[in-house]
């Protein structure tokens, strides 16, 4: 596929691949979404549905062992990274299956296995979490990056700032990505962030910072590979601000009024959904044709309902099992005066 001013960049294999994440998301949050209305998943759930253009492409973009900290709002960080939808599905219904024994839940996601080192519903927690991870990686030399997914309203944090001033100090290998959906739950972003965006604050921190359109997956890969190339080389982190848009409400199981986003506004981005960018992208650069893209869809809705099976048929956690796995394994480090 051709993008502006890098020809033919990605095999058909790869552009494959991005799209069957994409699809693996969208399935599998729309399978949630089902799940909590029967009364099956415990609590609030927070969909992207509509955000998997900006997860995909900076996901696509990283090494199997670069780490990735997500918020609230994060089903989808780890299945862009490839982790296996069975253990995640089960973690939503508290099953001991989870990926986390069932003791996480849906804004609590974490699965070593594939780098995701943890999510959390505390706005802006992930921010600082993946700037420790990106000085672990600077410290032993491993060549690993560190990305953070947040929102808009978690910019305005004072984890932000903290994190992105001590990051650009020490140069450290993490790359910050706002996806910025408008709305910090109702609260409109502009209305409560000043100066030029999210990423226009990165020049007070002498690092760069990117908008970049959140809905086109490509784009998005090729702006954090060349974050993820600088941070490898020593330059330090990078900010990325994702313009995207989330379809359905804040959270499926919480009662919010409906009436702060427009019809014509959501309409509007609603004809911007990045699946079906990336499909006609794909078909009209000869890369995939329809019948292919059917069958990656077809695949990616078999492995969700095999998901949805496996979550719904496995136990509940013992409740002996309540208070393991609060501490490490490892013996406690002697500290030498």
């Amino acid at each position: 596929m051709n993008a502006p001013g890098r020809p033919d960049i990605f095999s058909a294999d790869e552009l494959a691949e991005m799209y069957l994440r994409m699809a693996r998301i969208r399935r599998f949050e729309e399978a949630a979404v089902k799940l909590q209305k029967r009364g099956e998943i415990p609590g609030a759930i927070h969909a992207s549905i509509g955000q998997e253009g900006a997860t995909v492409g900076v996901c696509t973009a990283l090494r199997a062992d670069d780490y990735v900290t997500g918020n609230h709002r994060s089903h989808g960080h780890p299945i862009a990274k490839g982790a296996a939808l069975g253990p995640l599905m089960a973690e939503l219904l508290g099953k001991a299956t989870g990926v986390n024994k069932g003791k996480g839940g849906s804004m609590h996601l974490a699965d070593f296995s594939v780098g995701s080192v943890g999510e959390s519903g505390i706005v802006g927690a992930g921010i600082p979490v993946a700037t420790g991870a990106a000085l672990s990686a600077q410290v032993r030399d491993s060549g690993q990056v560190s990305v953070c997914f947040f929102g808009d309203g978690a910019a305005n944090q004072g984890t932000f700032h903290e994190s992105l001033n001590l990051a650009a100090i020490w140069n450290l290998p993490v790359i910050y990505v706002c996806e910025n959906n408008k709305y910090a739950a109702t609260t409109p972003s502009e209305s409560v962030t000043a100066g030029p965006g999210v990423a226009g604050r990165a020049k007070a921190y002498g690092i760069p910072g990117i908008p970049v359109d959140g809905q086109d997956a490509v784009v998005v890969r090729l702006v954090t590979a060349e974050a993820a190339e600088r941070a490898r080389s020593g330059k330090g982190p990078t900010l990325i601000e994702a313009m995207t848009y989330r379809f359905h409400e804040h959270a499926e199981g919480l009662p919010i009024p409906g009436d702060y986003r427009s019809d014509a506004e959501t309409s509007s981005w609603a004809r911007r959904d990045p699946l079906v960018l990336f499909r006609r992208r794909l078909v009209e650069d000869d890369v995939l044709g329809d019948g292919d893209l059917d069958a990656l869809d077809e695949q990616a809705g078999a492995e969700v309902d095999a998901a949805v099976r496996f979550a719904i048929d496995s136990p509940l956690p013992d409740p002996a099992e309540a208070f393991t796995d609060l501490y490490g394994d490892s013996d406690p480090v002697e500290v030498v005066s």
